[in-house]
């Protein structure tokens, strides 16, 4: 079932075409970090589907005339994201039927934290956007569970067992640093046409840009999850992990 920010991405890639000049084009891309001076705006969800959504701007897209010449851009921007996440309730309600409608936009800053990110691309020229979502169906109200009854004196209740250590001695381990790092993709690639990379060469990778990247310990996959920024650094946020015993296997060598 399409998300608010699907819906969002429809309408943006279809308003950016019709309402900015030379028609850009809006494709997903890998984040990277925003130069100083980014701005964006963020508005608040509520409804059916409640939460705040960001949407931050490369700075250098204001140096360009995309709302037209002699028009406040900053201001031209703020408006056309309006549009847009309006537009995105509307396309939520025909496609699921859930009724969703924006309660104010304000604007901000950089984001440290990232969903998506995109290029504005036109002609030669693009320019980065981030979007932020934290739009998600409201939780449903979970009913009080009863009271438990008083245990009865004439049967005590057991003492819990101790915990079991599976690997005694581990503790002496947890300050070992090991080197953990992100597989983004990978690819099997003839010898021949690795002697011939150059710089501005691309080479595809067999994972999808919405994927979710592995955190690799020596050979084994211990986690996955979807890349942000972190103090205009990357960063991963964990969405899957792996189970302790097959993480412990990533570290069998110092056993």
């Amino acid at each position: 079932m399409k998300s608010y920010l699907d819906c969002w991405i429809e309408a943006a890639t279809t308003l950016f075409s019709q309402a900015l000049a030379g028609e850009p084009e809006l494709v997903e891309s890998l984040p990277k970090p925003m130069a100083a001076g980014a701005f964006g705006f963020a508005v608040n969800i509520v409804g059916d589907e409640e939460g705040r959504f960001s949407v931050v701007l490369d700075p250098a897209i204001l140096e360009a005339p995309l709302m037209g010449e002699g028009v406040d851009q900053k201001a031209g921007w703020g408006e056309l994201l309006g549009e847009v996440a309006n537009s995105a309730t509307g396309e939520l309600l025909a496609k699921t039927g859930k009724k969703c409608r924006v309660e104010k936009q304000e604007e901000i800053g950089g984001e440290s934290k990232v969903s998506r990110a995109f290029q504005l691309k036109a002609g030669e020229r693009s320019w980065t956007i981030l979007v932020r979502d934290e739009v998600r169906a409201p939780k449903p109200v979970q009913a009080a569970a009863p009271k438990a009854a008083a245990p009865s004196p004439a049967a005590p209740a057991a003492a819990t067992p101790p915990p079991v250590n599976i690997n005694p001695g581990i503790e002496l381990l947890l300050d070992v640093e090991l080197e953990a790092s992100l597989r983004f993709g990978c690819r099997e690639m003839p010898l021949g046409e690795i002697l011939e990379l150059g710089p501005g060469d691309v080479v595809p990778l067999d994972r999808h840009v919405s994927d979710p990247v592995d955190l690799i310990v020596g050979d084994k996959i211990v986690a996955r999850g979807e890349v942000v920024l972190v103090n205009g650094n990357f960063g991963l946020r964990v969405t899957e992990v792996a189970a302790p015993k097959k993480r412990l296997e990533s570290i069998r060598c110092l056993f």
